[in-house]
C-alpha cells in the first residue's frame, strides 16, 4: 500500500490545529506528534508539557489530536506528523497491506482497560444480544475490546449492532441520549463517568486483561533514518512522563483534570487505578500484545499470517535507554 495523504478536510483540521498550538520556544528540533485518544494512557505529552520536559531536551513539540486511529495512520504515512501515540490495530492493518515503513518504537500499555457499560436493565453480557453497541470507530481499540469481550462470554460480533460514535465523549453522549443501549469506554471521561450517571458495568474490562498494543509510540523507518536523534529525544521525554505518572499522582490528576475538564476526585481515582496497573514503566513491548492484533487482523487479511511481532518493532531506543543506564537512573529509589 502506498503512503496515503489525509483528505482535504482532515488536512485543514490539522493545519488549523498546528496554527493555534503554542510553541515551546526556539528549540532546534521541531517535531509534530499525533495522539488518537484523550486518555491517561496517552497523556504523556500533556505531562511532559506541564513539566517543561520538551524544553529540557530541546524539542519544539506540537501535539495534534485526531480521534480516528485510521486517520492517525494516514497522517503518519502522509508525513503530517513524525510520531504518534495510538493503538496498534490500524497501524498493523496498514503494515499488512504493504505500509512497512511504519514501525513501533516503544509501548506504554499492552493491555486493554475498556469496559462495557449499559442501561440498568441490561444486567449480563448475554443481554447485549441484538442491542445497539457504541464504539468510537470500527477497527479501534474499543471495537477490538468488544469483539474479544463478546467472544469470552459466548457471543459473536454479529450478535450486536455496532454504532460508530467518534470517541469516548461521544460514546458517553450516545449512552446518555439513548442512541445506543450499551457502549465501551475507558478512563475518567468514559466508563467512570458513565457509572457515576447510573449505567451498569456489564463487562469490567480490566479484569479480563486482554493483551493488546493499546498505547504505542509509532513512527516511520524513513523518519528514524533521517531524524534518529530527534526521535530518541522524544522517547526519552515519554519515558520521563511515564515515570511522573507513576510517582506523582497529584500532578497527573492536575493535568488530566485540566485537559479533560474533570474536577471530580472520585472519577480521577477510578480511572487512575484502572490504568496505572497496566502501564509499562520502561516502555517495554509485550509480544503477545502485538500477536493478538496480528491474529485478529489475519481473520480478514491473510497477509497478516506471515507477519511476526518482531517485524513490526524496532527496539533500538528502548534498548539504548536500558543499556545506557537511563532507566535505572530514572527509577532509582522508586
Amino acid at each position: 500500500m502506498k503512503p496515503r495523504s489525509l483528505s482535504l478536510n482532515c488536512r485543514v483540521v490539522l493545519f488549523l490545529a498546528l496554527g493555534f498550538l503554542p510553541h515551546t520556544g526556539l528549540a532546534a528540533d521541531k517535531l509534530v506528534g499525533i495522539h488518537s485518544a484523550r486518555t491517561m494512557s496517552q497523556s504523556m505529552p500533556w505531562i511532559a508539557e506541564e513539566l517543561g520536559l520538551f524544553r529540557k531536551y530541546d524539542l519544539d513539540f506540537q501535539l495534534v489530536y485526531i480521534v480516528s486511529a485510521s486517520l492517525v495512520t494516514a497522517a503518519i504515512l502522509g508525513g503530517d506528523g513524525q510520531v504518534a501515540i495510538t493503538g496498534g490495530e490500524a497501524i498493523i492493518r496498514a503494515f499488512a497491506q504493504g505500509a512497512t515503513d511504519l514501525v513501533f518504537i516503544a509501548s506504554a500499555k499492552n493491555t486493554l482497560t475498556h469496559s462495557i457499560l449499559a442501561k440498568p436493565e441490561i444486567k449480563r453480557p448475554e443481554d447485549l444480544k441484538g442491542k445497539k453497541m457504541g464504539v468510537s470507530r470500527l477497527g479501534s481499540n474499543s471495537h477490538y475490546f468488544v469483539i474479544q469481550a463478546l467472544r469470552q462470554n459466548g457471543l459473536q460480533p454479529t450478535d450486536v449492532n455496532f454504532i460508530q460514535t467518534g470517541g469516548q465523549a461521544e460514546n458517553l453522549a450516545a449512552l446518555l441520549s439513548g442512541a445506543v443501549d450499551a457502549a465501551t469506554m475507558t478512563g475518567p471521561s468514559g466508563g467512570t463517568r458513565a457509572a457515576a450517571q447510573g449505567f451498569r458495568y456489564v463487562v469490567y474490562g480490566p479484569e479480563l486483561r486482554i493483551p493488546f498494543a493499546a498505547a504505542t509510540l509509532v513512527t516511520r523507518r524513513s523518519v528514524m533514518r533521517a531524524r534518529g536523534p530527534v526521535i530518541e529525544k522524544f522517547v526519552r521525554v515519554m519515558a520521563e512522563a511515564v515515570k511522573i505518572m507513576f510517582t506523582d499522582k497529584e500532578l497527573t490528576y492536575r493535568v488530566l483534570g485540566k485537559q479533560l475538564r474533570i474536577s471530580d476526585r472520585k472519577l480521577l481515582d477510578a480511572a487512575y487505578d484502572e490504568e496505572i496497573k497496566v502501564m509499562e514503566r520502561r516502555l517495554e513491548f509485550k509480544t503477545e500484545a502485538f500477536q493478538a492484533i496480528l491474529d485478529e487482523t489475519a481473520r480478514v487479511d491473510a497477509r497478516a499470517k506471515k507477519i511476526k511481532p518482531q517485524d513490526l518493532i524496532d527496539r533500538r531506543y528502548v534498548e539504548g535507554l536500558e543499556k545506557s543506564g537511563f532507566f535505572d537512573k530514572l527509577w532509582a529509589g522508586k
